[in-house]
Formats: structure tokens, sequence, C-alpha cells
């Protein structure tokens, strides 16, 4: 890839307005008039993704378009810069949006839920926050997006209005509250130690120059707790599997598409972007964030094993993953970081294959309980099909894209000799499968009257999950194909790693 140069482009600012114009269109067309309602969204996801996809070609030939919108101070301003990171996170999260918007048609008319205009709305405000998150340019227009998507989505955590759903809301408010006012201490203080500016740059732009050793990891501290609780590192994850009493589609868009996965995304921008390899090194707070990760997706694994809820399996499960990426970020490691950057994209596109199939089964059939979907698969075998795709995926099996991430991972611990993370990673994949393959071995190899003609789900739903699962298996058998996730990852690499761009 080229070096990198920035020039200015309006497209960035067009990719994130796109679902926040479409929100009012949204709203005024109501209930009444779902199909053009409906309608509105699904132009504004496709809309989003491809502007978002159109910037990148200049990523790859290492063009950074960027946009100024206005100076907040005299060395920070409101700004939009699409680096290699940014428009990962923003592919990732603007194409399942837009399969999530036809998958969500079909569950919402499906389950009769109700107030479905604020859902949609809603849905298209998390979007808008999540690409503000991707192309913010600085730590403080990524704070305010960030926050914002801590807002935006609680109306969908608590959207059945049930106690339990307004108990989940709660908890993810006690959780992401506090969460943001740690965020917004660590980057006072960043600001306060480092005048020049906030801009992200791969490799950091902190020093230990800039303060004490105590101070920079006291301010490490305060971002992990900002952006921990998103990506769900332990004791910070409890939220998550409280807020599976939300729609599926929530679900999908908790684990796969914006809320955890803005939380990763922050570790890899503070650990790459504002702290750097090598300052991490020298103050040696490395070592601890690489703990909390091995013990989380070793932790979260075993309690997978324990449920019985198939939403609380799977929330159990994302739990763990997102400690891959985090350990990934965390080891300083060429190969670590690639795998980190590859299992953000990958664990995407299979985790939200396995809710899009758990939305399914409760549509056709309420089923939520693993126990009771015994032979399941003879009446839904695309939907078990797509589900033992994403199964064997992020057990590591070759042949999906889960392998080709968690392979680099693993070669990241070895390159750093991290011997007993590299042990913790292939105890993970272990329980991954321990607790993944019954569910699709008992759905097709054994017998049950309740399930014994073939009947799925809307096409709305089965469609976007069966094309969810074939993303697995293409990316898994070519990943530099359509979204050259090879290149992108390992250009997030060269750039953090030798501290360039």
């Amino acid at each position: 890839m080229d070096a990198l140069h920035t020039f200015h482009s309006t497209r960035p600012l067009w990719a994130l307005l796109v679902s926040l114009l479409a929100i009012p269109l949204i709203v005024a067309t109501g209930e009444r008039h779902r199909n053009l309602r409906e309608t509105w969204t699904i132009l504004a996801a496709v809309a989003k993704t491809v502007l978002v996809w159109s910037m990148l070609p200049w990523v790859l030939q290492g063009r950074v378009p960027e946009i100024s919108l206005w100076r907040i101070t005299p060395s920070v301003e409101l700004a939009l810069r699409v680096d290699t990171l940014g428009l990962v996170f923003a592919i990732v999260a603007s194409t399942l949006w837009l399969l999530t918007s036809l998958y969500s048609i079909g569950y919402v008319r499906g389950a009769g839920e109700h107030k479905q205009t604020r859902y949609f709305a809603s849905f298209a405000m998390c979007l808008h926050a999540t690409i503000g998150i991707a192309f913010a340019a600085n730590l403080v227009t990524f704070l305010i997006f960030f926050e914002m998507l801590s807002i935006a989505t609680y109306p969908l955590v608590i959207h059945k209005e049930t106690p339990v759903a307004l108990a989940a809301g709660r908890k993810y408010l006690s959780f992401v509250l506090p969460a943001g006012l740690m965020l917004l201490l660590a980057v006072v203080l960043t600001a306060s130690i480092h005048p020049g500016g906030l801009d992200f740059q791969a490799g950091g732009f902190l020093s230990g120059d800039d303060a004490s050793r105590v101070l920079l990891r006291w301010i490490f501290l305060f971002f992990i707790l900002g952006v921990g609780v998103k990506a769900a590192i332990m004791p910070l994850q409890s939220w998550l599997p409280a807020a599976m009493a939300a729609p599926t589609p929530v679900s999908a868009l908790l684990h796969a598409v914006a809320v955890v996965k803005a939380g990763v995304f922050g570790v890899l921008r503070v650990t790459g972007y504002v702290y750097g390899p090598h300052l991490l090194k020298d103050i040696g707070v490395w070592t601890a964030l690489a703990w909390f990760a091995g013990v989380t997706l070793t932790v979260a694994s075993l309690l997978a094993l324990r449920q019985d809820n198939l939403k609380r399996r799977l929330a159990y499960s994302t739990v763990g993953h997102l400690s891959y990426i985090v350990l990934g970020a965390a080891i300083l490691t060429p190969y670590g970081l690639i795998g980190s950057v590859l299992h953000l994209m990958f664990h995407a596109t299979m985790k939200i294959t396995l809710f899009f199939c758990a939305g399914a089964i409760y549509v056709r059939t309420h089923k939520e309980q693993i126990s009771d979907m015994v032979g399941i698969g003879r009446q839904m075998p695309i939907t078990m099909g797509a589900f033992a795709v994403g199964s064997l995926g992020l057990a590591g099996i070759p042949g999906i894209n889960g392998f080709f991430s968690k392979w680099n991972l693993a070669l990241g611990t070895a390159q750093g000799g991290q011997w007993i993370f590299l042990g913790l990673l292939v105890l993970s994949g272990v329980l991954n499968a321990a607790y993944f393959f019954p569910i699709v071995q008992q759905a097709f190899f054994r017998r049950n009257p309740e399930f014994s003609s073939y009947g799925e789900a809307s096409m709305w739903m089965v469609v976007p999950l069966a094309l969810t699962a074939l993303m697995s298996l293409v990316l898994g058998l070519a990943p530099n194909l359509a979204a050259h996730a090879w290149d992108l990852a390992r250009a997030v690499s060269a750039a953090v790693m030798g501290g360039a761009g």
C-alpha cells in the first residue's frame, strides 16, 4: 500500500448523515404506512453501504478522505477521517445493517412487535453513531459519537417494555453511563498532558515525555474502563447477557454490528492510535490488559456451556470472542494485531448468522431453550445449516473465516513468545466446540415428531441468514475477496507496529 496522504472529501460526511436523514422520514411515515417506512430504512441502509464501500479503493491506494466540520478549541476540531481501521469497522457496520434491516422486517412482522416505528428510527440513529465512531478523526469526535451510541441503544434494549426488558435497560445504563464518565475523564486528562492535539495517529501520539508513567497508567485505566464496558471485558460484562431481553435483531446489533464492536474498536484505537505499542511496553500496562482478555475468553466460554437459553449462550460466546480481539491488540505483535482486525470483521458475520438463526427459530416455533430444539433441523434445514456454519467458524474449523482470524491470533501469541495465551486460545476453541456442536448434533441427528415437517421462517429472515453464512464461508476460503480483509488487516498492523501513517 502506498504512503498515506489525506485529502478533503464530503463522502465521509454523507456516509455519516444518510441514516440520520432517514429518521424523520421513518417517523413521519409511521405505523400507518409501514411499507413506505421500511422502504426509507432499506434505502438509507443501501446508500450508507454504497458510500462506505466507495471509499475502499481510496484507502487501498493509501489515500485518506477527511472533512473538518468545525473547530471546538484551537487544537481540536470535530472532524471525520477514513483511515484503514475506521474503514474496516464502517464496512462491517454498514453492510450488516443492510442485512439486519431486511431481517428486521420479517422479524417484527412475524413476532408482532409493537412500536415498530420507534424500533426502526432507533436502529438508524445507532448506525449514524456507529459510523461517527468509525470515522472519528480524534478523541473528542470519538467521545461524542461513542456516547451517542450508548443513548441511542437504550430504546432498543427496552423495546418490549416488559419488566425484564426494563430491568435490562436500567442495568445497561448503570454500566454505560459511568463508563462514559471514565472515557470523558481519560480524554480530558489526555488533552491536559498533550496540548498539541488529540488526532488519532497510527503508532500512538502520546509518549513517555508527556507525563509520568504513573499518570499515563491511570489514564490508560480510565480509557479501558470507558470502552471496556461495551467490549464486555470481565468484570464489566454482565449487562450484555441481560440485554438479551431485547428482540433478536437488536441482539444482532449489540453483538455483531455496532455496540460491542464499538467497544473493541475503541480498545484498538486506544492501544494502537493513542498510546501505541512502544509506550504500552514502556509503561507495562499491556500485560494486565492481555490477562484480563485471556481470563475473559476462558471464563465466558465456561459460562456459555451452562446456558440452556440459546440467546444467552450466544451472549456469553460474544463476551469470549470480543476478548480474542482485545488479546490480539494487547500482545503487541504484528500477527496479533492482524488477527485482531480480522476477528473484528469475521466474528461479525458468524455471530450475526447465529443470532439471525435464533430469531428465525423463535418466530417460527417460539422456542428459546436449546433443550426444546431437538430435531429442529428437519423442519428448518436452511436455518440450522447456517447455524452450523457459524458454529463451526467460531470453533475455528478450517474453511470458515473464524479459522483464519484465530490462526493469525495464534501466530501472534507465538510471535511474542506468549505461550500461555496461546494455550488459552486453544482451550477456548475446544470450549467453543463443546457449547456449539451439541446444538447442531441434536438438530440434525435426533428425531422429534414436533419438527417432522418442513417449515422455515419468512424469506425476509431466511435470505439474510443464508447470506451471512455464505459470507463466512467465502471469507474463509478467500479472505481477500471483495472486502480485501487480509490487505486491510495487514495495513493496520504495519501502520501501528511501524508507527507510520
